[in-house]
C-alpha cells in the first residue's frame, strides 16, 4: 500500500518540484530587474531588500500551491499538504508583509537625514516611525497568525464556543496582559509627546546614558562605559529623569576645588580663562569662578564652564580640575589646604 502510495505520489512530485525551481528562477529575475535598474540606496532597493527573502518562499509557495490543485485529488495524503503548504504560504506573506513595514520605516528615516540644523526634527521623526512600525509589525503578525490558525477546520468548529466565553476571556487577558498593555500605551504616549528621542543624552537612575533602541515596551539605553540599561517604558511615564539635549546639546558643569584662605583668587581666574581659550572642548559661552563656601579649612572653589555636548563637558570638567590643582601645587604650594593648630608653650599652657 505504501509502495502504491509512492507510486501514485511520482507525477505530482516532479511537478510540485518543477513548480518551486520555476518559483524560485522568477524570484532570481525579479533581483537581476531590480539590482540591474535600481540605485543601490534608492527606495525601491531599500523595500526590496527587507522582503526579498521573504518573497523567494512566497514564489516557491504560490507555485507550488498551484500545481496542488491540479494534481488529482484522491491522492493519499494530498490534503494535509495542501494544508501546510497553505499555512506556510501564510507564514511567509507575513514575514514579507513585516519586512515591507519595517522598510517603510527605514525610509522614512532616510528622507529626514539628521543635517546639522535640523537633527531635532530629525530624530523625532525617526523616533515616532520607529515605534509605530514596531506597532505596525505586532499588528501583521497578531493578523497572520489568526490567518493561520483559521487554515485548521478545528480552529473554525471551535469559534462558536470562543466567542460565547468571549468576555470572560477578555477580562481575564486584560489583567493577564496589563504590563504589556501598559507598555504599548505608554510608548504611544512617548512617541506623541518626545520626552525623549534617539540619541537624547539622559540621567536614569544613577546612570549617565543615551537613548539607543526604542521598542513598542522597553527602552534600550547604552550607559557611558557602554553597558545597556532596559527600560521598561511605563517607567518613564511614572518616574521623573533628566533630558540633557532635549532642547540643545550644549550643557554647563563645575569643577571644584579646595585652597587655603590666602590663596588669590585672581591668579586662578586667569590661569582659568587661558586654560578655557585654548582648549577645542570648551564652546566659548560660560566660563566663571567663584568661592562658593568658606569653612574652617579652607575655602571652596567653583570653575563653571558649558560645552557643546555631554562628553565634551565631562573632558573639559575632568581637564579644568587637573589643571588648576597642577596651578596651585606649582605657583602656590603653600596656599593647599591644610590643617591650622595654635601651639602654646609649657608656660602658658600650665597657667
Amino acid at each position: 500500500m505504501i509502495l502504491d502510495g509512492l507510486v501514485a505520489w511520482a507525477g505530482p512530485a516532479g511537478l510540485s518540484l518543477l513548480a518551486i525551481v520555476f518559483g524560485f528562477g522568477l524570484y532570481k529575475l525579479v533581483v537581476f530587474l531590480v539590482v540591474r535598474y535600481t540605485r543601490p540606496n534608492s527606495v525601491t532597493r531599500i523595500f526590496f531588500d527587507a522582503s526579498a527573502r521573504a518573497l523567494s518562499v512566497v514564489l516557491c509557495l504560490v507555485a507550488l500551491n498551484s500545481v496542488l490543485h491540479t494534481v488529482p485529488q484522491d491522492l493519499p495524503l494530498l490534503f494535509p499538504v495542501q494544508r501546510i503548504t497553505v499555512l506556510l504560504m501564510v507564514m511567509s506573506i507575513t514575514w514579507a508583509a513585516v519586512g515591507f513595514t519595517s522598510a517603510i520605516g527605514e525610509v522614512i528615516v532616510k528622507l529626514n537625514p539628521a543635517f546639522e540644523d535640523e537633527w531635532k526634527r530629525a530624530r523625532k521623526v525617526e523616533t515616532q516611525t520607529r515605534f509605530l512600525v514596531r506597532c505596525l509589525n505586532v499588528v501583521i503578525v497578531l493578523i497572520g497568525a489568526g490567518v493561520a490558525l483559521m487554515t485548521f477546520e478545528s480552529v473554525n468548529q471551535i469559534g462558536t464556543s470562543l466567542l460565547a466565553s468571549a468576555g470572560v476571556g477578555g477580562v481575564i487577558l486584560g489583567f493577564a496582559a496589563r504590563p504589556v498593555l501598559s507598555n504599548l500605551l505608554a510608548g504611544m504616549q512617548i512617541a506623541l509627546t518626545q520626552p525623549f528621542r534617539i540619541d537624547d543624552v539622559l540621567f536614569v537612575e544613577d546612570q549617565w546614558c543615551w537613548v539607543e533602541e526604542v521598542t513598542a515596551t522597553y527602552v534600550v539605553l547604552r550607559v557611558w562605559d557602554l553597558r545597556r540599561l532596559v527600560v521598561p517604558l511605563q517607567w518613564f511615564i511614572e518616574n521623573p529623569f533628566q533630558n540633557w539635549s532635549r532642547h540643545s546639546t550644549e550643557l554647563i558643569g563645575s569643577a571644584m576645588i579646595w585652597v587655603d584662605y590666602g590663596m588669590p583668587v585672581e591668579s586662578l581666574r586667569e590661569e582659568f580663562t587661558r586654560l578655557l581659550q585654548e582648549t577645542p572642548l570648551w564652546n566659548g559661552v560660560t566660563g566663571t569662578v567663584q568661592v562658593v563656601e568658606a569653612g574652617e579649612k579652607g575655602i571652596q572653589i567653583r570653575f563653571l564652564m558649558s560645552a557643546k555636548s555631554s562628553n565634551a563637558l565631562w573632558d573639559l570638567r575632568c581637564f579644568m580640575r587637573e589643571s588648576m590643582i597642577s596651578f596651585v601645587q606649582k605657583q602656590y604650594p603653600e596656599y593647599l589646604p591644610r590643617y591650622r593648630g595654635e601651639l602654646l608653650n609649657n608656660e602658658n599652657a600650665d597657667s
